[in-house]
């Protein structure tokens, strides 16, 4: 691509932008069960106008824009207020979860290399449920993670293994509220218990759940605690670009009070220019995000929510008890948040996923791990509210389907290849022609995966990253 030589018209630009996204998911039509938070188009529209109001106001410098700084103020107090903290509870607002994450991990090691500068190897103990920005965030900072089993029932932090696995280079303890991959909460006070009683950073991850979790406590809903009412709990990661439905990215982190929060912040003076002090990673930001957050938040208002709240419960309740009454499917845990879990000890998973894409629906694969399998993942958003019975209808339709389709070609090599076979030292070019084997050519996907998504099940986690990486390295250097 070179820049147009003379500039386009209006016109033919947006003609090319949406020729660009011919091809992109339809999240539109309410069949996605992943990665978009449709709240309609009411909202939306909302959300965009405060966004464009606010798109070229710069978030460097909160002492010019005096706007942005108000509006964080507002929105970390409603956060606090939300998740029961009192008047010392402080935060920020950050652009997603891994952004909330990343400050929490350096602010938690920037805690400890103060407390115990003895500890010069830090460690973070995390379930195996816990989100991939904390391996994420630890390993661009230098934090070296320690993964625990969680319960193979429940799917719940295991506390026992939490305890066997501090050490003297321990310095933060992880719990979700709810995980993402089950939709369950884990033990938040048992695990903050344990924090205090070795003096350990206790971070609670409800960046999926933290907003909807306190309005299916009012609707009934039995919550675990995990906010800070809860003893020991340090901070708090909450999205509002999730469950909230403003527009991405705007998420929060809060701490207890300012004296945990200031090791969140960066500072520098050791060059000749403009002062740098920023409270969050990114140093230019757009206001629009956090503009767009208010808004929408403010336009919902608490009863728009508690309903959304409602009408979610009942639809994730029907998906569940319908998934229970299909031949070959299992839950594998009942989620106390409306992210749903199941798979199949009959029938391969990643062929139900592709039969459903086929009928036009997003259903999410997730590889096995530590004791969980490889199964169906369903984040359920207003959007998909309505759409329960096709959905369970086609689900029935595609586990019948599926239970005469065989394993593909690569999927049959990798498990072939298993055995007495050192993956660790396969080469990107190997890599690359073994997903041209499965159809992979030109960073382009096949629009069946089940073969791709069954090799990688096979893999040993750290060779499926390296194959993921072999891949998006070369997915990018594509024109």
């Amino acid at each position: 691509m070179q820049i147009a030589k003379k500039g386009m018209t209006r016109e033919a630009i947006f003609e090319r932008l949406t020729e660009f996204r011919k091809n992109d998911i339809k999240w539109q039509e309410g069949r996605t069960y992943g990665y978009i938070f449709d709240p309609g188009k009411a909202t939306m529209d909302v959300g965009k106008a405060a966004y464009n109001e606010f798109l070229s106001e710069n978030g460097l410098d909160f002492t010019v824009f005096r706007s942005l700084l108000r509006l964080e103020r507002e929105l970390a107090a409603f956060g606090a207020s939300h998740l029961r903290g009192d008047s010392q509870v402080v935060g920020n607002f950050t652009s997603g979860g891994t952004e909330s994450i990343i400050l929490v991990v350096k602010a938690a090691r920037d805690c400890y290399r103060e407390k115990r500068p003895d500890i010069t190897a830090p460690e973070m103990i995390l379930p195996a449920t816990a989100h991939a920005a904390f391996h994420k965030a630890a390993h661009y900072l230098g934090v070296k993670t320690v993964t625990v089993s969680v319960d193979p029932e429940t799917f719940r932090a295991d506390v026992e293994m939490t305890k066997s696995a501090i050490t003297g280079r321990s310095i933060m303890i992880v719990g979700s509220a709810p995980s993402y991959a089950h939709g369950v909460v884990d033990p938040i006070a048992d695990l903050a218990a344990l924090a205090q009683e070795n003096d350990l950073w206790m971070h609670t991850d409800a960046c999926m759940g933290g907003f909807l979790l306190p309005y299916f406590r009012r609707l009934g809903q039995r919550v675990p605690d995990f906010d800070f009412t809860v003893p020991g709990v340090t901070s708090i990661s909450v999205d509002l670009h999730k469950y909230a439905y403003t527009p991405k990215g705007a998420s929060l982190i809060l701490y207890r009070n300012k004296a945990l929060r200031r090791h969140q912040i960066y500072a520098c003076s050791r060059w000749i220019g403009y002062t740098i002090v920023n409270n969050a990673v990114q140093s230019s930001k757009s206001g629009g995000p956090m503009a767009a957050a208010w808004a929408v938040l403010n336009y919902m208002g608490d009863e728009g929510y508690l309903e959304i709240a409602r009408k979610k419960l009942a639809a994730v309740k029907k998906i569940t008890d319908g998934i229970d009454r299909i031949d070959g499917l299992r839950l594998l845990t009942r989620p106390d948040m409306c992210l749903i879990s199941f798979t199949s000890d009959e029938v391969n998973v990643f062929h139900i996923i592709d039969e459903m894409n086929q009928r036009g629906w997003y259903i999410q694969p997730s590889l096995s791990f530590d004791n969980s399998p490889a199964h169906i993942h369903l984040s359920v958003s207003a959007s998909n509210v309505g759409w329960e019975e096709e959905l369970l209808k086609n689900l029935a339709e595609c586990v019948e389907i599926a239970r005469s389709l065989p394993d593909g070609e690569l999927t049959g090599l990798i498990k072939g290849s298993l055995e007495g076979m050192d993956l660790s030292a396969i080469s990107d070019e190997e890599i690359m022609g073994m997903m041209a084997a499965a159809g992979v050519t030109d960073g382009a996907l096949p629009s069946r995966m089940a073969d791709i998504n069954g090799a990688l099940d096979a893999l040993p986690a750290q060779v499926r990253e390296r194959m993921l990486t072999a891949f998006v390295n070369d997915m990018f250097s594509q024109p």
